[in-house]
């Protein structure tokens, strides 16, 4: 078929011209004298966008799940009392890794379409009296239904109960897209991928640690070797890696970084938000439901769109692919069959978002959900013209 296949899943996303140019070089050597010009300002140029002024970031060769066992083995031991949340997919998964690695788990199940149950966390922090709970754990933006959470707010919780616990943020999906502010919240362990926000094929976890997350990791006793603080930070020290590094992906992370730098968080906040938006007004002209329950879980990266009674979600997807060269992301687990995906993330602007709903409304219609040709798009179109981001009304 002509033409490119266009991705809206949330996660991989779509990766700039420059990154991957960057990418498409030579092998090099990493023991090479000159390779610590290119990775120690890997390292600093990370810990602007995780907003980490005195800790110290990780690269490993792994996806995110990688960066969230780095940070559970090195700072925790088995048996450790944690409290988590569990309210979709990816807070599902981390709730298992938690269990597989020994710890005892303490788990709020909230309904799929909110997010951390801060009140409920904060209950639990002020009842532990004795400070059994050793970690907190915060799913930033849960992928698979569309919702963000708020990590202030869960700080709030451990500072207003005097409680030490460490504060884990999954922000794989959040990170470098969505506000995150890991000094001024407290955040000891913050998590993300290299395929999101940061607008890279897969394959680079990022782990964002704090000095007290560093300061744990010498007496904790989970068992680590691949993921080993100590082993990174000897070798990352002089600007190595304790094993093969992935040197094409560390060439696209500089170009990746500096187009962050060049662009400014806070306006991509505001891109992002301004985008998510219109696919939101699309959703609205539709007459469907977010997956998110009340607009305060709305999340800037992903909307899970619930399709009507008696159609398959599924089949949305499929159509969306097969027929118009257009990736959206599945539903997935207790909304699988139910939602549909448009990922909203990364190197995007209006008229890709504009190309997605498109697809997802021809899809829609295909597949007999009832709704006018164009309703969503106008809409979404509406919303774009009239309600420019702050950056691109200046620079008119």
């Amino acid at each position: 078929m002509a033409g490119f296949t266009h991705l809206f899943v949330p996660g991989p996303t779509n990766v700039p011209e420059a990154v991957r140019q960057a990418m498409n070089l030579a092998m090099e050597d990493m023991r090479a004298s000159t390779f610590p010009q290119l990775t120690l300002g890997l390292f600093e140029g990370l810990k602007q966008v995780f907003k980490n002024e005195t800790g110290r970031v990780f690269i490993y060769p792994s996806s995110g799940t990688g960066a969230w066992e780095s940070g559970i083995t090195n700072t925790l031991n088995p048996g450790d009392r944690v409290l988590m949340s569990r309210f979709g997919q990816f807070s599902h998964l981390w709730v298992d890794m938690a269990e597989r690695l020994e710890l005892d788990v303490d788990v709020v199940d909230v309904e799929w379409g909110t997010g951390v149950p801060v009140e409920i966390y904060a209950e639990r922090l002020a009842a532990d009296k004795e400070h059994r709970i050793k970690a907190v754990f915060c799913t930033h933006n849960e992928t698979a239904t569309g919702v963000t959470s708020d990590v202030a707010g869960v700080r709030k919780a451990l500072d207003a109960a005097g409680h030490p616990a460490l504060l884990f943020v999954d922000g794989v999906s959040s990170i470098g897209s969505i506000d995150f502010r890991q000094e001024e919240w407290g955040v000891d362990c913050a998590v993300s991928g290299s395929q999101k926000g940061f607008m890279l094929p897969a394959g680079l976890g990022f782990l964002s640690v704090s000095q007290k997350a560093l300061t744990a990791a010498k007496t904790a006793k989970g068992r680590r070797c691949y993921f080993s603080f100590e082993d990174m930070i000897r070798a990352n020290d002089t600007g190595y890696f304790p094993y093969t590094p992935a040197t094409q992906l560390l060439r696209g992370l500089r170009v990746s970084l500096d187009l962050i730098e060049a662009e400014g968080l806070e306006a991509i906040f505001a891109r992002h938000h301004h985008l998510a938006e219109g696919v939101r007004k699309a959703v609205d002209a539709w007459g469907l439901k977010l997956c998110a329950k009340e607009r305060k879980w709305h999340s800037d990266t992903v909307s899970a769109v619930y399709v009507p009674e008696g159609i398959d979600s599924a089949e949305v997807v499929k159509r969306a692919y097969h027929k118009y060269q257009t990736s959206l992301g599945v539903g997935l687990n207790k909304v699988a069959g139910k939602v549909f995906r448009i990922g909203h993330l990364g190197w995007l602007n209006e008229v890709m978002v504009c190309g997605a709903l498109s697809a997802a409304e021809m899809a829609l219609r295909d597949c007999g959900v009832k709704l006018a040709p164009g309703s969503g798009v106008g809409a979404a179109l509406e919303h774009f013209r009239l309600a420019e981001p702050a950056a691109v009304a200046k620079a008119a």
